[in-house]
């Protein structure tokens, strides 16, 4: 089973490597035309320089710079620390939990002095 195990790797990079370049839109192919890495890709698919060349050169990296907020490059998930939308949401959400803490402060409070004027009120008749 083992010595199967180098072509199955190169087999599966390669048709990583092809379907990754039938998926890229054109725009984001760098270096060549999209048609020409496909047969970059299947003529040298063997020796792992087609694919080699295609992951290393031909496609755009996956960063998210220049993305709409809250997407990646490719319209995709974006982490939620890279989310502005998400981190607005939580600010919001933290703010109501400070104003409802204080509320509940506030009527905590409100109840101890109510309740030590009654025990003080009670002490004095």
């Amino acid at each position: 089973m083992l010595r199967y195990l180098p072509f199955l790797l190169v087999l599966a990079l390669w048709i990583y490597a092809f379907i990754d370049c039938l998926n890229t839109p054109e725009e984001e192919v760098r270096g060549l035309p999209k048609v020409v890495w496909v047969l970059v890709i299947l003529l040298f698919g063997e020796v792992l320089v087609g694919p080699v060349a295609w992951i290393a050169v031909g496609r755009a990296r996956r960063g998210t710079a220049g993305a709409a907020p809250g997407r990646g490059r490719r319209g995709g998930w974006t982490a939620p620390d890279d989310n502005p939308e998400f981190l607005d949401s939580l600010r919001a959400d933290n703010k109501q939990a400070e104003q409802l803490l204080q509320d509940r402060e506030a009527d905590l409070r409100r109840r101890e002095n109510e309740l030590r004027r009654r025990e003080s009120g009670e002490d004095a008749t």
